[in-house]
């Protein structure tokens, strides 16, 4: 703001036009190499290095875990105080079925790749240990930023030491970043570059105002954003998502909006682009700009952050009069914010402890009711703890499984790609099969079953342990889906094991070439709504085949009530275990509006196919 530093700059970027060819900058583009990632629908401040989402590919591999760190499994242990409980459909009570982990409980992959990682070879111990090592050998020729601003004869002079390097401002810009140094060193950087070229290139600005906007040196991003809006002839998303989330922190929020408007002539605004500038209008009065930014966010169909939600439930109920606005009724926001309540039912999204928080605090601040929130679980069969009402049933109505049923046979069982994992042949034969044969109670992945025990002698004896567990225990209607091979005599599969299978249980076998899942999904669908299966697949590509998101949690919901798990070793003379089977949907719901139950985020281990244990119990006096 009048700085030497910007009068140089400027000064410098006049006197050289050679720089510019037509109004745009030399260096390559608007868009350098190194700032793709900057132009990404969620820029980072930490030049460019996205917040990756953890892949759901694998319930046993390591870090793959989503959510906010807090207390984990007092749900499970209050469960087992509560003994046995009925996985619904059953014929008769399932003692066999008890209170324990599900592979769907927060935190279950997490603690599966520990027990994993622990039971590794040391070897493995080693090769971590080594690898600290190799991170310092490696980060040992990095660029070192000086401690002190350098006049531009000692940056030539440092610049000479190091054999001139061609990108040497851009690789210094990038180390003061990375160790957080002195804006001042970075001016005095600056002045050396616009001194010994006569201009600044458009990444080098971007790299100085990505370390300005994250040290919070707003009015140096006021000075940059004037140099780059008149010298170049647009911004990319990069430049305009650092602007919009600097100039929302300040008096100056307003003209974030032209910014927003700006780039949504060449690019989709990100999430993150609203939420800056919905965070700046609430905290500054002007709820209708707030609310209406918040809507164009949803009709774009992205999903807001959760710190934006925070921010509309935190800085609700402003005073009328900020900034000449008029603040929205207390029945208006009411509507708005019940909204969001909705919006995170029908997209079955969790808020995470923070903003679990937030709403609590604004129920009970509502003018003229009184709502008392509570931190809860449920019992197994779905009750709250705390309030004592009946939680939503994880079985789906009669309307909604027709709807899936319809679905998975369109778009999984008859999909254009089913015919990469078997024959039209052998799915004809397998429905005419299914058709001849009554109702299944239970459909086993056979395949997947006898992997259970990891000694290969004992496949087909696994198998017979739990399809006996199944049909002579529990008097059910099984059918196994195995392969071909399976009945091939082997060490792995023991014809006398085999044949008792066949006996006790209906049975196909597919080609060994075949995927069992289509085949599993058909007969356990058409068997009925009371049909399980046991596998330990979770289905996640199947349900990604689905269309929409509201077929995809449909298809969720009746995988977390219709799927066995084999829990613990199977051992021939003994009661095969199976994870438990929730009664009750883990969903923001509600009960005519005097009560809400919200299940929120408390760990850091929960993966995306994991749904959280703790609940917020919101209940109004009547």
């Amino acid at each position: 703001m009048g700085s030497t530093f910007i009068l140089k700059v400027r000064t410098s970027l006049k006197s050289s036009q050679l720089f510019f060819h037509h109004g745009r900058p030399a260096f390559s583009s608007l868009q350098p190499p190194w700032a793709l990632s900057m132009c990404s629908t969620e820029p980072s401040l930490t030049l460019g290095v996205r917040r990756i989402h953890r892949s759901s590919s694998g319930q046993t591999k390591s870090g793959q875990t989503e959510g906010q760190g807090g207390v984990r499994n007092s749900a499970i242990r209050r469960g087992e105080e509560d003994g046995a409980v009925n996985g619904g459909g059953d014929k008769r009570s399932a003692p066999w079925q008890r209170i324990h982990k599900s592979v769907f409980s927060a935190g279950t992959a997490k603690r599966t790749a520990d027990i994993l990682r622990r039971k590794a070879p040391l070897v493995c111990e080693d090769k971590d240990e080594e690898e600290p090592e190799r991170r310092t050998a490696r980060g040992a020729g990095r660029v070192q930023p000086p401690e002190q601003p350098l006049p531009s004869s000692e940056w030539k002079k440092l610049k000479e030491s190091q054999g001139n390097p061609p990108r040497f401002e851009i690789q210094m810009m990038k180390a003061l970043f990375i160790s957080g140094g002195e804006l001042d060193v970075a001016k005095s950087l600056l002045t050396f570059v616009a001194t010994e070229t006569g201009t600044l290139s458009y990444e080098l600005l971007l790299r100085y105002l990505t370390l300005c906007v994250s040290s919070g040196h707003d009015a140096e991003v006021f000075d940059v954003y004037d140099i780059m809006r008149g010298s170049f002839p647009s911004l990319d998303t990069g430049a305009s998502s650092l602007f919009i989330k600097a100039f929302s922190r300040t008096a100056r929020w307003r003209e974030a909006l032209n910014i927003l408007q700006e780039l949504k002539k060449t690019f989709s605004p990100s999430s993150r682009n609203y939420g800056d500038i919905i965070a700046a209008a609430m905290q500054h009065g002007d709820t209708s700009t707030a609310w209406a930014l918040y809507d164009e966010l949803i009709d774009n169909g992205l999903s807001p952050h959760q710190e934006t939600w925070e921010t509309l439930f935190k800085v609700a109920g402003k005073k009328e009069g900020e900034e000449g606005m008029s603040a929205m009724s207390q029945a208006e926001q009411q509507e708005r914010h019940l909204g969001i309540l909705l919006h995170m039912r029908n997209n079955q999204i969790y808020p995470q402890q923070s903003l679990a928080s937030s709403i609590k605090s604004w129920f009970e601040s509502l003018t003229g009711q009184e709502w008392t929130g509570n931190w809860t679980t449920a019992t197994p069969k779905g009750i709250c703890r705390s309030c004592g009402s009946e939680l939503e049933s994880i079985q789906l109505t009669a309307e909604e499984y027709q709807q899936l049923k319809d679905r998975v046979m369109t778009d999984i069982i008859e999909g254009q790609d089913v015919f990469t994992k078997t024959t039209p042949e052998e799915l004809q034969r397998f429905k005419l099969f299914v058709k001849r044969k009554p109702a299944f109670d239970v459909v086993v992945d056979g395949l997947n079953v006898a992997n259970i025990n990891k000694d290969k002698s004992k496949q087909s004896e696994t198998l017979l342990v739990v399809v006996s567990e199944l049909v002579d225990r529990q008097g059910l209607t099984v059918l196994v889906l195995g392969r071909k091979h399976m009945l091939r005599p082997s060490r792995s599969w023991d014809r006398h094991n085999m044949n008792l299978i066949q006996q006790k249980a209906h049975c196909f076998f597919t080609d060994n070439i075949s995927e069992d899942d289509p085949f599993l999904l058909y007969a356990t669908l058409h068997s009925g709504n009371h049909c399980r299966f046991v596998s330990r697949d979770l289905m996640r590509d199947h349900k990604a085949c689905l269309p929409d998101g509201a077929t995809r949690r449909l298809f969720f919901k009746w995988q977390r009530g219709h799927q066995l798990v084999v829990d613990g070793h199977v051992t021939a003379g003994r009661r095969v275990r199976f994870q438990s089977i929730p009664t009750y949907d883990t969903i923001v719901q509600t009960s005519g509006g005097n009560s809400w139950h919200i299940p929120y985020d408390d760990t850091e281990d929960r993966s995306t196919y994991e749904v959280p244990q703790h609940w917020l119990c919101l209940n109004k006096k009547l």
